[in-house]
C-alpha cells in the first residue's frame, strides 16, 4: 500500500511535459546530428549513409511529436522502437555490457529512454497536449 499526497498529484500532468520535453531535447539533437552528416555518423555507428539519415528523421519527427503533443503514443512508441535497436546493436553487435565498456557507452541509457517513452505512451503524456 502507497501513501499518495494529493499536491504531488496534482503536479503529474506537470511531470510529464517535463518529460516529454527532456526526452525530445535528446531524440532531436541525436537525430539532427544523424540526419546533417549521415556518412560520418554512419561510419561512426556502423550503418549505411541512407539508414542513418532516416534514422535521424524518424528520432527528429518522434521528438516533435513529444514536445509539441502532436501523435505523442505513436511517436512515443517509434522511439522505443529506435531505442530497441540501439539496445540491439550494442548487445549483439558491439557487444557492450550493461554500462559498457567505459561505464558510459553501455546499454543503460537507451533502456532509460525507452521506458520513459513507454511512461509518455501509457499515460498518453498527460494532459498537456494537442492531440
Amino acid at each position: 500500500m502507497s501513501v499518495q499526497v494529493p499536491a504531488l498529484l496534482e503536479l503529474a500532468d506537470l511531470a510529464l511535459l517535463l518529460m516529454r520535453l527532456l526526452v525530445a531535447a535528446v531524440f532531436v539533437t541525436s537525430g539532427w546530428s544523424h540526419a546533417k552528416d549521415p556518412v560520418a555518423r554512419g561510419k561512426s555507428i556502423g550503418m549505411s549513409p541512407g539508414v542513418t539519415r532516416a534514422l535521424g528523421i524518424a528520432e527528429i519527427a518522434g521528438g516533435l511529436g513529444l514536445a509539441f503533443g502532436v501523435l505523442t503514443q505513436l511517436a512515443a512508441l517509434g522511439l522505443i522502437l529506435v531505442m530497441l535497436g540501439a539496445i540491439q546493436k550494442k548487445l549483439f553487435v558491439w557487444h557492450t555490457g550493461f554500462w559498457g565498456k567505459h561505464g558510459t557507452d553501455g546499454w543503460h541509457y537507451d533502456l532509460m529512454l525507452a521506458v520513459m517513452c513507454l511512461v509518455i505512451a501509457t499515460t498518453g503524456g498527460g494532459r498537456y497536449v494537442l492531440g
